[in-house]
């Protein structure tokens, strides 16, 4: 297992920049290798990327949801992984976005990949074009504002 951590600070408010990170259909315009995410409910997505030159698919469930402070998820099919995304303000309108992911790479070429920095380094372009584009537009695309405890939406 492979611990990944990544953190960039976007010059928008906390809630701006949470609201547009619910906004999971939009990750492939910012997030390198992702091709698609469908949102299936309020605690399930079916993504589907090109890792290590093969395209996989699979289905995460948010496990954690706070509005303004964190989203967790764990892969229940397909990739193996976990993350969690917090948010925490750092001055006037500034937001530390800080990526944690856990994961397990299969076969050769995925652990070379890892081995040699390749997963965190896409995981630090995401976040720098995260960053981009949610500066560049200055409002979010939309918003959710529910909570998810222990996988169960409140």
């Amino acid at each position: 297992m492979s611990v990944i951590r990544e953190s960039i600070d976007v010059n928008v408010p906390v809630s701006t920049t949470y609201n547009q990170w619910t906004q999971f259909e939009d990750f492939p315009q910012f997030m390198e290798g992702v091709e698609e995410v469908r949102q299936l409910d309020d605690t399930r997505l079916r993504w589907k990327a090109e890792i290590a030159g093969a395209t996989r698919e699979w289905e995460a469930k948010i496990v954690e949801q706070e509005p303004d402070r964190v989203i967790a998820w764990r892969s229940e099919e397909g990739v193996k992984l976990s993350g969690r995304v917090t948010y925490e303000p750092v001055g006037d309108g500034q937001t530390r976005i800080t990526v944690e992911m856990d994961f397990d790479p299969e076969g050769f070429v995925e652990t070379a990949g890892d081995a040699l920095g390749i997963v965190r380094a896409r995981v630090g372009g995401d976040l720098r074009r995260f960053k981009r584009f949610i500066e560049e537009r200055g409002v979010e695309t939309g918003a959710w504002r529910g909570e998810v405890k222990s996988g169960t939406t409140r």
